[in-house]
């Protein structure tokens, strides 16, 4: 009965987070190419580079090529994330007038602690998300309450089959509600927006460090029979948006130019500039099968 009561305890919370309407706000503003990609399911690394380059369309910074230098300082603030993102970018410039964009990335653990916080509240913000939980004691007393009937098991049971499922439920349970802290779900027009394609299908991240310098790039011509395998840096990705088909450039460290493959999404949102991958092809368009190896650059 106590298992019953705290299943019947979790339903009526999540029937009453799913009530709660995030209402009109901010329903005509634009929404920022950072935001959207966030949506997308993009990694924190897209979403940082979709700041950056949206920073310089308005004059906060320029980009040449992979190179950044920081702009003048504009009358309009910026908003959290990019006051964040500005911030990361000075302490890594360290006073030099540009770097490799690459390098100024901040570490993963960074950006998902402070970089994408602040990305989630603009879009909560904007109406496009919300939490699920009005406050983070919610998801604390539905976890804590495990305890009572993982205690009743235990008692009744012993540390016998049953004490064993009770405890391993009751435990991953309350991580599951821990991690998930107050949630981030979308509004309907949020997954509007997530179900579009790229803010800017041309928007370019390249890498130079493989000695990629002409920005040449042909399209993939592999010969002979079968499939065949392909090692390089990747140096550009980018989107075709009608019809909307993905493509990574790679780079063998000598060539003058890079060459493109046609890539299925997942491939190309788990790859980044800079990263070195051996790739299985298929003749003759050069299509990628699968990834057989990949080292994430540093």
């Amino acid at each position: 009965m106590a298992w019953v009561a705290w299943a019947a305890t979790l339903a009526a919370a999540f029937k009453l987070s799913a009530r709660r309407d995030a209402g009109e706000r901010g329903a005509d503003d634009p929404v920022p190419a950072p935001v959207a990609e966030l949506l997308r399911g993009m990694r924190a690394q897209d979403v940082f580079h979709s700041a950056l380059f949206e920073l310089a369309g308005r004059g906060w910074v320029t980009i040449e090529g992979d190179r950044l230098s920081l702009g003048e300082a504009l009358e309009e603030p910026p908003r959290p994330y990019e006051k964040w993102v500005l911030e990361r970018v000075r302490a890594r410039l360290a006073g030099a007038p540009q770097a490799p964009e690459i390098a100024l990335m901040p570490e993963g653990v960074d950006l998902d602690g402070g970089f994408v916080p602040l990305v989630r509240q603009c879009a909560i913000d904007l109406g496009l998300a919300r939490r699920r939980w009005p406050s983070l004691a919610v998801p604390l007393l539905l976890a804590a309450a495990l305890v009572v009937p993982w205690y009743t098991t235990v008692t009744v049971a012993g540390i016998g089959w049953a004490g064993g499922i009770a405890t391993m439920v009751s435990f991953v349970a309350g991580i599951s509600l821990l991690m998930g802290g107050r949630g981030f779900l979308l509004t309907p027009r949020g997954k509007e927006i997530a179900g579009t394609g790229p803010v800017n299908p041309r928007q370019e991240w390249i890498f130079t460090g493989s000695g990629w310098q002409t920005g040449e790039i042909e399209p993939a011509s592999p010969r002979g029979p079968g499939r065949q395998e392909v090692t390089g840096h990747v140096v550009k990705r980018w989107v075709d948006a009608e019809p909307r088909h993905y493509y990574i450039a790679l780079h063998d460290g000598s060539s003058r130019t890079a060459t493109a493959f046609v890539v299925e999404q997942c491939l190309y949102q788990d790859v980044l500039p800079g990263d070195s991958v051996r790739l299985l092809v298929r003749p003759p368009d050069g299509t990628v099968v699968r990834m057989l190896a990949h080292d994430r650059h540093h």
